[in-house]
């Protein structure tokens, strides 16, 4: 079946009470063992292609491995742009054909954020094959790639306003909305355990019910697999993420998205390590990516399973 957008996805999400992944690509190894996953599960799922991977990829060749998933899986798949800065940038990737974009204006004033925002879905929504538009309102913590958020003491400041969130929807017609919940980006989220606003997610909901809200900043940062970089020469000390509970909570209060980036790298890195002082010898890249590539695969077939969008497929066709 063809790439697909989010609408039918993220209807389908809010009225079963699940969240769809959305897993970052950067080679063909995270994309196999994603796709290989998703389809052993049944899982809808959300390719995320970030500004730096299409800088160390090329998108050429990303897409052409994407085509290929899509074919054999038989899976429902978006091509999402993460964190799109620029309106060129959304354009571009809307002209080669991704089916999802965000433009990040959180950054700038509220009203720059708005103009922004409503710039990109004009352009979105105006094409013959619809692309849907995640906008984002609120600041998160830490740092991904270009990203970099406020501090975790500040959190609590900058936090998505609920009446914004409305008046935001309402002037840019955005299909979906990044709300400002807790969470953080990459490895080094919290220094102490995470306190999510799960009462904000409440009269988000309420508010506007039905409407798909994304949770960035969602791994979980898996300790076993932050022990297995450290045992293996790693230097990973006080890494933490979002407790996985938390992902299925959220799930269930109109959190339709839910992004993982961070874990999949901790993965593909702890397996590497592994195998090279095991095994420091071995020099045949397929011998370490292979590993590397399966247990990408068995943490995606656990995430969407916490998400509750394994076995889903079917419901967003």
């Amino acid at each position: 079946m063809p790439l697909v957008d989010t609408r039918k996805m993220f209807a389908a999400a809010n009225q079963n009470g699940f969240a769809i992944g959305a897993f970052n690509v950067n080679n063909m190894e995270l994309l196999q063992g994603i796709v290989d996953a998703c389809k052993e599960k049944n899982a809808p799922l959300i390719l995320q292609i970030s500004k730096g991977a299409r800088k160390y990829a090329n998108m050429k060749y990303l897409m052409a491995l994407i085509n290929v998933a899509v074919q054999e899986s038989g899976l429902p798949i978006v091509v999402h742009l993460d964190h799109g800065d620029t309106f060129e940038l959304c354009k571009q990737c809307i002209d080669e054909g991704f089916t999802s974009v965000m433009i990040d204006g959180s950054h700038h004033p509220y009203e720059e954020n708005i103009k922004l925002t409503k710039q990109v879905c004009d352009y979105a929504h105006s094409q013959k094959v619809y692309v849907s538009v995640e906008a984002e309102l609120g600041r998160l913590g830490g740092i991904e790639e270009d990203v970099v958020g406020v501090k975790e003491e500040d959190l609590h400041k900058f936090l998505t306003d609920p009446d914004q969130a409305e008046d935001f929807i309402k002037q840019t017609g955005c299909d979906s909305l990044a709300v400002a919940c807790g969470t953080s980006h990459g490895a080094y989220k919290f220094k102490t355990a995470p306190k999510l606003a799960f009462d904000l997610l409440e009269t988000l909901t309420k508010r506007m019910p039905g409407y798909p809200l994304v949770m960035h900043g969602s791994s979980s940062v898996p300790q076993e697999l932050i022990e297995q970089i450290n045992k293996f020469g790693g230097s990973m000390p006080n890494a933490m993420g979002v407790p996985e509970e938390a992902l299925t909570q959220a799930g269930k209060l109109g959190v339709a998205k839910i992004n993982i980036d961070t874990d999949l790298r901790l993965a593909l890195t702890a397996t590497i390590r592994k195998v090279f002082v095991e095994k420091p010898s071995e020099f045949d890249p397929r011998n370490y990516l292979g590993p590397a590539r399966e247990a990408v695969k068995n943490l995606v077939a656990h995430k969407v399973e916490i998400l509750g969008c394994a076995g889903k497929a079917n419901l967003c066709l």
